[in-house]
């Protein structure tokens, strides 16, 4: 295994590929019952690449399947950020609401700069499934007895530069540190009577998909207890089976 990335969250198939490792080596005489049970546990506890790493290390690599020890570096995600800075021209710079409501959310492209202007209104700057133009933008919020949200996806580094008179700008606490090569996003304006709020959130369908995760990792939980029933069982068994006559 390498160790490139350690801090990097470990997948379901990360931790099944390193289970299949050690009833390799409890079948070969490499570990004994105690020590597959242990590690075993230790597998389907881990939540990074660090944390699995030390399991197999003192044990081979299974020849029929190579990819059981790559969990340094992970495949890129198809929705990596380089894929998501295009370059070019925003699709929307400007927004306005006046005594009323706008909405940019969905696919389109963030430009370097997007001013937004509410005024007994408000509005909301979704970037959760956006493109940016660059690998800095800024969004410049007016709020004049209105509000407005700023909706970015977990990893985005986010800077605050509003003014606030009777009102004020405010990111929501979050406790996931930028993700490299993500878009940095500068929010700046002023509010009078007004807020600008920042939330750092993820999509319905990321949110279903972290749900579906936590499932399954419910379910190997109970499948791996199940196993360590299953081998102790049969150990107990082959113990009594292999007894000596004077041991009685």
């Amino acid at each position: 295994m390498t160790d490139d990335a350690p801090e990097l969250r470990a997948s379901d198939a990360d931790r099944e590929r390193v289970a299949e490792v050690l009833r390799d080596a409890l079948a070969e005489g490499r570990l004994d019952m105690e020590e597959f049970e242990e590690r075993l546990e230790a597998t389907y506890q881990a939540r990074t690449y660090g944390e699995l790493t030390p399991i197999t290390r003192d044990l081979p690599a299974p020849t029929a399947s190579p990819a059981a020890v790559s969990l340094g570096k992970p495949p890129a995600a198809s929705g990596s950020w380089g894929n998501r800075i295009v370059g070019g021209e925003g699709t929307s710079s400007w927004a306005v609401a006046v005594m009323s409501g706008f909405q940019r959310k969905g696919r389109w492209t963030v430009p370097r700069r997007f001013n937004s202007f509410a005024f007994w209104g408000g509005g909301e700057i979704d970037l959760r499934e956006a493109n940016f133009a660059d690998g800095e933008v800024v969004i410049n919020c007016i709020a004049i007895m209105g509000g407005m949200s700023v909706i970015v996806p977990p990893g985005v580094e986010v800077v605050m530069r509003g003014i606030g008179i009777m009102g004020g700008f405010d990111e929501r606490e979050h406790d996931m540190s930028p993700d490299p090569g993500a878009p940095r996003v500068v929010v700046t304006g002023f509010a009078f009577w007004g807020g600008v709020e920042v939330a750092h959130k993820v999509t319905k369908a990321e949110r279903q998909r972290l749900k579906e995760e936590r499932r399954q990792d419910r379910l190997d939980r109970q499948s791996a207890r199940r196993e360590l029933h299953t081998a102790r069982h049969h150990q107990r068994h082959e113990n009594r089976t292999h007894r000596r006559p004077d041991d009685h």
